[in-house]
């Protein structure tokens, strides 16, 4: 790892376990932490310029819990998702849990941060998206037309989508579900809805 560092002109600096510790707010380290400059993210316009013909984005609404989102971020990456939308306000960002939970997916999927979702949904509408939604009450998700550009609204944690959002949305997909507890992690909720999109648009071809 040394000899690689200096292959890439990468400075290595030794330092006390507690300062790793510090470092990564006492996170599972290994005795490694890589320090970089601040992510940068794209706008929405960056990220339209790379729209494809049948793109599809996410859009995560208010999300809070960064290992979440570091999880939905490694989903992404390896279902083909071409993009992740997020808020600047009231969001989680792009932080050191983040990228060690999504295991470097972070380096491959374009992450858009915009001041509005409601304006970057019209937008999205603009350039030719359907909008799609999560909630209790919706089209079963196995029922799902993806064909076209798609984007998909993730909710946040505890709330769920926004109720101004809601309204934005072409339409709403559930994820049937028996037994007592009623809802599903963020993550898992937004694994299934990818792997939707990735049976019907390529898995089965492979």
């Amino acid at each position: 790892m040394k000899s690689l560092a200096q292959e890439f002109a990468v400075p290595v600096k030794w330092v006390p376990k507690q300062k790793l510790d510090s470092m990564t707010q006492d996170a599972v380290h290994q005795g490694v932490v890589l320090a970089i400059t601040p992510y940068e993210y794209l706008t929405l316009k960056q990220l339209l310029s790379q729209k494809k013909e049948h793109s599809f984005y996410l859009i995560l609404d208010s999300l809070e819990d960064p290992h979440n989102f570091g999880s939905i971020l490694r989903t992404a990456d390896a279902s083909g998702v071409d993009g992740v939308i997020i808020p600047k306000h009231r969001s989680v960002g792009i932080t050191p849990v983040v990228v060690k939970t999504s295991t470097g997916a972070v380096e491959h999927i374009p992450i858009a941060r915009v001041t509005n979702l409601s304006q970057a949904i019209t937008e999205l509408k603009e350039a030719g998206f359907w909008i799609f939604g999560t909630d209790m009450k919706g089209t079963s998700y196995d029922k799902w037309n993806t064909k076209g550009s798609v984007a998909l609204i993730i909710g946040n944690e505890g709330k769920g989508m926004s109720e101004g959002l809601k309204k934005e949305v072409d339409e709403m997909l559930t994820i049937p579900m028996t037994g007592h507890v009623q809802s599903l992690n963020a993550s898992v909720a937004a694994s299934l809805l990818m792997y939707e999109v990735f049976r019907q648009r390529g898995f089965e071809s492979l």
